[in-house]
């Protein structure tokens, strides 16, 4: 038997290494189930918007007409709208494609999420959709509704806010996609922002498909200042607006 004098010293180093590797890789487990346990910030908007009435949408349609192979061979950007109104269902069809819930035990959406944190929020600026009055809304997947926000017809005014795109002013009806980054970073950190796009892109494809299968069409829309489309909508701080998606009946 080796005495303390006789010991191997590289044992020594091998079980301090050791403990400081087992130390680090506690220290990684807690921060790892700090961040999984972070608060989730919840849809913003004011406490009044909370408790504000839910229009109902009419169910979504879960089989249409046109393959899906057909919607992705015809799929392109329309930036001419026919004068002719939506109609709620069809405009409960594409905000469902961008954000409508789908799971049965869980809320899964129809867009992937990282993480599941669903950072995105889809608002409506509707000024020609039969059974709903002219004003902005925010989509509540939950119950597949639609809150109230604001009355009038405010197309022309998103329209200037993109920059003057005046045929934007010309669709019944403009999904805006806002994100709120913080719900992802509370897990993802640095990388929430591109999260976040990448999500914001399956939801807009969603829409860009729905719509053609609902014969309408869309085009999104990126060019426009941030700052504009955030007071016209009476969005909160932390919801920075992602896209425009303008939706109609092409001409």
């Amino acid at each position: 038997m080796l005495d303390n004098h006789d010991s191997d010293p590289g044992t020594g180093r091998r079980i301090r290494q050791g403990r400081h590797s087992a130390t680090a890789a506690v220290r990684v487990l807690i921060i790892t189930l700090a961040l999984l346990a972070a608060p989730v910030p919840a849809a913003k908007g004011g406490p009044e918007e909370a408790t504000m009435p839910i229009i109902e949408l009419p169910p979504p349609r879960l089989a249409g007409e046109l393959a899906f192979e057909a919607a992705l061979a015809r799929r392109r950007s329309v930036r001419d709208f026919a004068a002719r109104p939506l109609t709620l269902a069809q405009l409960g069809q594409v905000l469902w494609a961008a954000q409508g819930i789908t799971g049965r035990r869980w809320p899964m959406r129809t867009a992937p999420s990282a993480g599941g944190l669903y950072p995105l929020e889809v608002f409506v600026v509707a000024g020609q959709v039969d059974g709903l009055e002219d004003g902005i809304y925010r989509y509540r997947p939950a119950g597949h509704g639609l809150v109230h926000l604001k009355d009038g017809d405010h197309r022309r005014a998103l329209a200037r806010a993109a920059l003057g795109q005046g045929w934007i002013a010309q669709a019944p009806a403009t999904l805006v996609i806002a994100g709120v980054v913080a719900r992802t970073a509370a897990k993802y950190g640095q990388r929430a922002g591109r999260y976040m796009f990448m999500e914001a892109g399956h939801a807009a494809q969603n829409v860009y498909l729905q719509a053609q299968s609902e014969g309408l069409g869309t085009t999104a829309v990126g060019a426009f200042k941030d700052s504009a489309v955030q007071a016209l909508l009476g969005m909160a701080a932390d919801e920075a607006p992602l896209y425009l998606l303008p939706v109609g009946v092409p001409r």
